[in-house]
């Protein structure tokens, strides 16, 4: 089965307990220590085989193969690609069965990165995760003080709108946010803009 991996945690002797993002599951395995065993990090894409054990609760992680991105070795576009990738641990903790959006959006976003600027394309999945989720506030009133936003509009933790005003953050043009949340947009934002919407992501899904 293929799968990417979303978190790793060393345990005695340099073993791995290394969770698996799959089409329809959340593999929590075990990984031995070798010297031939493939390289894994967080973010790769991996072919692997599951060995269960009676002395365990955990399935052993065998015959991995590691599919790689014809992005791989752009540094700029793995950095960013896993600390997005990082951010499905926490989000997804105590999850064993979903759907397959989370794996068809990881699916879609690493063919989209061939091409686009790593940022942008991560901003734009993730406008895609809050709304799966119901999590796409459309209605621009403010998080805090609950009143119509119309001008001065800022967005906080999980892309929530906000009057700049009430949390002194970054102001946005009113049409900006509009159409980000409206249209999932990136267009009409600058490069600058598009940083400041990844430091928001960055906080956690």
């Amino acid at each position: 089965m293929q799968g990417y991996i979303i978190e790793i945690k060393t345990v005695k002797d340099d073993d791995l307990i290394v969770s698996i993002l799959t089409e329809n599951h959340i593999y929590i395995t075990y990984r031995f220590y070798g010297a031939r065993h493939s390289n894994i990090n967080i973010g790769y894409k991996i072919d692997f085989e599951l060995e269960s054990n009676l002395k365990s609760s955990i399935p052993r992680l065998k015959d991995v193969i590691q599919l790689g991105f014809q992005w791989i070795f752009d540094n700029e576009k793995l950095y960013c690609w896993q600390r997005f990738i990082k951010l499905f641990y926490p989000h997804l903790k105590d999850v064993e069965t979903i759907d397959d959006f989370y794996f068809n959006l990881l699916e879609t976003l690493c063919h989209k990165m061939i091409k686009e600027n790593s940022k942008r394309a991560i901003c734009k999945a993730y406008l895609f995760l809050l709304e799966h989720e119901g999590r796409l506030h459309k209605d621009l009133h403010c998080f805090l003080c609950e009143k119509e936003i119309k001008e001065n509009i800022s967005l906080v933790r999980s892309f929530m709108p906000v009057h700049a005003s009430c949390t002194y953050s970054r102001a946005f043009e009113f049409e900006k946010i509009k159409e980000l949340l409206d249209e999932k947009s990136l267009i009409a934002f600058s490069d600058d803009e598009i940083d400041y919407l990844w430091k928001i992501i960055l906080q956690g899904l």
